[in-house]
């Protein structure tokens, strides 16, 4: 069984260097005591959940990050084990690679599109941004009223708050990494 006070002790710890904070300014953001926040990083107190709030929000992290664990900063992830999304005309498919999470503020996918494709895609919120690396193939990618012509290890980066497009117009499948960054 995982010791969770030795984790969440642990990210605390690290939080707080990283931020370069003392305990006593956490104790001021937080409002949880200096004593309380010591025996918490040293993994000698069980905090509550409205302890834990408390100190996320006063750091300005998720909650979820004082349970993360040393080995979960390592995924291996194999194409194959991965379920595509696939588009109702079945000429596109999205296989998640690393889902949103709100202490990173990003997903990454491999997206295939089948010869013809012609996906648009409505514009997302103010700030969200698009990365695009071509592994395979040639695409078109329509950003407002621009084309832009990419080929296998070509990348480009947008603000994606506008209509886009990812278009195939060859015979063969294309395969770009697609990573997209969200402000908020």
């Amino acid at each position: 069984m995982k010791d969770f006070n030795l984790i969440i002790g642990k990210n605390l710890n690290k939080i707080r260097k990283q931020k370069k904070l003392s305990l006593d300014k956490v104790a001021e953001l937080t409002g949880v005591s200096k004593a309380m926040l010591a025996q918490i990083e040293k993994g000698s107190s069980n905090p509550s959940v409205s302890t834990l709030w408390k100190i996320a929000t006063g750091l300005n992290v998720s909650f979820s990050y004082f349970m993360e664990e040393d080995d979960m900063e390592i995924v291996y992830i194999c194409h194959n084990d991965i379920k595509p999304i696939v588009e109702s005309d079945e000429k596109m498919r999205v296989f998640p690679l690393f889902p949103y999470d709100n202490t990173r503020r990003f997903e990454v996918f491999t997206i295939e599109l089948e010869a013809g494709c012609n996906h648009q895609s409505l514009p997302h919120n103010e700030g969200t941004e698009e990365y695009i690396i071509v592994t395979k193939g040639q695409m078109e990618v329509e950003i407002g009223t621009s084309i832009y012509k990419l080929s296998h290890g070509d990348a480009i980066r947008y603000f994606a708050n506008k209509p886009h497009c990812y278009r195939n117009k060859t015979d063969e499948i294309v395969s770009f990494q697609h990573i997209i960054y969200y402000l908020k």
